[in-house]
């Protein structure tokens, strides 16, 4: 199969906007019948393989095994699933960081020991036209040139994975969160507005209000930001845009708790866009601001806080006595 490797992926995230000179067009229609302004996956026609366990590490903390999952012709998708040990039956985390982040984020393991000592098991990929699910395109096809894919196709692998952990007996799927940074919040957000079964969600600094993100986000290279602003592309990206989902969210409220978390100081996300999202969360989700690097080191990065938010929600603390594994 097909795959770019993790240096070849973070080449191209640093390439200069020159070598994306041809103008994006709107998004190829999708040949399958997946179709990626709709977020549920009624009537996508995905239908999963068998899984395949490509290793298995075993540490005194957790267990880590990389599996291949696939549903769609030639694009396979390495599943990492961090199980922390003596728990027999943990809830599970969906970690989906933002492009162009690359899967290698899961073998860090210091990274995993932080993400599996609240009991914790967490379940890693990454977002379509992403790391090694990027290959076989003409380079001027990218994230955001094909971003109802990037973001459709996404929602519906969220909602496939969360169909394959409900198949193991070491995981309970009953309790699922998802949390996700810049793309991977956006696809957190709608995943969780058509699936009832991710109960909490926390995102931070999720991109969304494509209207505005588009014109003012500097990861768009301006050679290619005429063509994202054109009222087809717009028009593509419409049913996917957060800022209506939190919206719905407001209005009708459902059992999913959702946080958002912003960091004022990144600026790489436009201003107006984080108003937006505030302005149509307001209501339905917390909402936290970090107005400094420092604040969020603090709290946040140090001691490892990053799930202690949805810990609260899924209750890890009260794990009843038979769900922990004899030593």
């Amino acid at each position: 199969m097909p795959r770019t490797s993790f240096a070849a992926c973070l080449l191209f995230s640093i390439l200069t906007p020159a070598l994306w000179s041809q103008q994006a067009q709107a998004p190829a229609q999708n040949p399958s019948t997946e179709r990626w302004d709709i977020l549920s996956l009624t009537g996508s026609g995905l239908h999963a393989q068998p899984p395949i366990l490509g290793q298995k590490d075993t540490l005194p903390d957790f267990t880590r095994e990389l599996i291949q999952v696939q549903w769609r012709d030639n694009d396979p998708m390495d599943l990492y699933v961090i199980r922390p040990a003596g728990i027999a039956k943990p809830p599970v985390v969906l970690v989906l960081y933002s492009y162009p982040t690359d899967t290698a984020k899961f073998l860090n393991n210091a990274l995993c020991e932080n993400f599996i000592r609240h009991g914790f098991a967490v379940a890693g990929f990454v977002s379509a036209l992403t790391g090694s699910r990027y290959h076989d395109r003409p380079m001027k096809q990218w994230f955001v040139s094909q971003l109802p894919e990037s973001i459709g196709a996404s929602v519906h692998d969220v909602q496939m994975v969360i169909n394959y952990l409900e198949t193991r007996s070491d995981l309970d799927a009953d309790r699922v969160g998802i949390f996700g940074q810049g793309s991977g919040g956006t696809i957190a957000i709608l995943a969780a507005a058509t699936d009832s079964r991710i109960q909490a969600v926390d995102v931070m600094d999720p991109w969304g209000d494509w209207p505005n993100w588009l014109a003012k986000s500097p990861q768009v290279p301006e050679s290619e930001r005429p063509a994202y602003l054109r009222p087809e592309f717009l028009a593509s990206v419409a049913p996917l845009d957060p800022v209506h989902w939190l919206t719905q969210w407001r209005k009708h409220p459902t059992h999913t708790v959702i946080r958002i978390q912003e960091n004022l100081f990144n600026l790489a996300m436009p201003e107006d866009v984080r108003r937006q999202m505030e302005t149509a969360a307001a209501g339905s989700a917390e909402i936290v601001e970090y107005h400094s690097r420092q604040e969020y080191l603090e709290k946040v990065s140090t001691n490892s806080r990053m799930l202690d938010w949805m810990q609260s929600k899924l209750d890890t603390k009260n794990l009843s006595a038979d769900n922990k594994a004899g030593s």
